[in-house]
């Protein structure tokens, strides 16, 4: 059995470019909290293994995926919830004046950020495209 306690301070920024902070991880998955400030547009994403289920916390922000059978933009607002299962492309953006703060569960754990392919999408990015 494990617990653990929100660090105070990001551990590491995620492939798309958001602040992460690691939570929780085990064999079947890991946990974190991804932080957005505001304005910020992250980089579009592809997985090439893992689905993931998010949680909004806090902030507005919206979130672009597209499979092979749709193409949707979401609003996150707290209490909202999405997936993003494997293979679906992603990005996403704080249109707020707060953070955008989420939780976002990875099945299996996150193998590493070799696991993030990166394209185009329907907004331009201001963080990570160096």
């Amino acid at each position: 059995m494990k617990e653990t306690i929100l660090p105070a301070v990001a551990d590491a920024k995620s492939p798309a470019g958001a602040d992460i902070r690691f939570i929780m991880d085990g064999t079947t998955g890991n946990m974190i909290h991804s932080t957005v400030p505001p304005g910020r547009i992250n980089r579009a994403t592809i997985h090439e293994t893992v689905s993931e289920f998010w949680y909004v916390l806090e902030g507005d922000g919206e979130i672009w995926r597209r499979d092979a059978e749709q193409d949707r933009v979401t609003q996150l607002v707290p209490g909202v919830s999405i997936d993003i299962p494997v293979g679906t492309a992603f990005q996403y953006r704080n249109v707020g004046e707060v953070p955008l703060k989420f939780i976002c569960i990875s099945m299996p754990p996150w193998p590493g950020d070799h696991e993030a392919s990166h394209l185009e999408g329907p907004w331009q990015p201001n963080v990570g495209t160096s």
